[in-house]
């Protein structure tokens, strides 16, 4: 169970680094002004770390019970 947490998590990360360089690509910023759409590195990271939070919504709750 922990694995597939794991894996899913990485798709996510790795879809939203993919579609934040297609953003900078696509649609950037070429005057500079902008940080993130003026920088392929920073717009992959972002796009990773929405991935993450995304990711988060999409794990399956623990409802163990402790006594």
């Amino acid at each position: 169970m922990k694995n597939k947490r794991f894996i899913l998590t990485a798709v996510f990360i790795a879809g939203g680094g993919i579609l934040g360089f297609g953003y900078y690509y696509f649609i950037g910023c070429a005057g500079g002004g902008c940080p993130i759409q003026s920088n392929p590195i920073f717009s992959t990271l972002y796009g990773g770390l929405l991935g993450f939070v995304i990711a988060s919504f999409f794990q399956p709750k623990n409802n163990k019970k402790t006594n």
